[in-house]
């Protein structure tokens, strides 16, 4: 049995069956049934839940005349989300910020849960990195078809110089063809590495020094995993802005 969280406990104790079920009967069978759920799937609803609890607070109490603290926390994130997409994508770009910073707010919490006693941060393992890093990659090819249609992928041909001949133009064009899907995986690898590597060390930085002192200096490396988890989300919906703009962008 993997060692598990209460939180996670608690939904296998209630959802292990089902889950398991589910599973088999898509072919892929959990190692172990009574315990189908692990702790990062556990953080992730944990996360999901929280930020859907929130939305649906600010939702009901917005007020144009009276807006409480948590509508100007989410309206300041979003003109900042909204600016910063404008000012790399350019005009339009306001159909990204509802994407962006559902993305931002969900690394940012992930990446704090692992301070709250009985938790971890679900972006300390690789999977979920992972999967915030696909979602961004489908996103932005997806507008880039949307906006192009099957003109999008002559960029995976490399730029075209009408002054050079054909017979330059083919060879590097099949370069270019080559070198261009590799460069778009290493995009995700790079999103993933960068996330997991730095919240993974923030929290064995944390649990070293916890376990060797327990006040006192911990709390200073605490505040530099708090400013680490910030700019880690921030940096992350930055190059997910930067690509999109490179996917939508008039002239590739």
């Amino acid at each position: 049995m993997p060692e598990q969280l209460a939180f996670t406990q608690l939904l296998n104790h209630l959802f292990a069956r089902p889950v398991t079920a589910l599973l088999s009967a898509l072919h892929f069978p959990p190692k172990y049934p009574e315990a189908p759920i692990s702790n990062p799937t556990a953080m992730e609803l944990l996360v999901f839940g929280f930020l859907l609890l929130a939305f649906l607070l600010v939702r009901s109490q917005l007020s144009v005349e009276r807006p409480s603290a948590l509508q100007h926390v989410f309206e300041g994130l979003e003109g900042f989300v909204g600016n910063q997409s404008a000012d790399v994508i350019g005009h339009h770009s306001e159909v990204f910020t509802p994407f962006l910073v559902t993305l931002g707010l969900f690394i940012l919490t992930g990446n704090l849960l692992g301070l709250v006693p009985g938790l971890e941060s679900p972006t300390g393992v690789p999977v979920v990195p992972l999967g915030c890093a696909l979602c961004a990659f489908f996103y932005y090819h997806a507008h880039g078809i949307r906006k192009h249609g099957i003109a999008y992928f002559k960029q995976f041909l490399g730029h075209q110089d009408p002054s050079m001949s054909i017979f330059m133009r083919i060879p590097l064009s099949i370069l270019m063809l080559a070198i261009e899907p590799i460069s778009h995986l290493a995009r995700v690898v790079s999103l993933t590495v960068r996330l997991y590597g730095n919240m993974f060390a923030g929290d064995m930085v944390i649990l070293v020094f916890l376990s060797l002192l327990p006040i006192g200096l911990p709390i200073a490396f605490i505040g530099l995993h708090i400013f680490v988890a910030f700019v880690q989300a921030y940096v992350f919906v930055l190059l997910t802005t930067v690509y999109l703009a490179g996917a939508v962008a008039e002239e590739h």
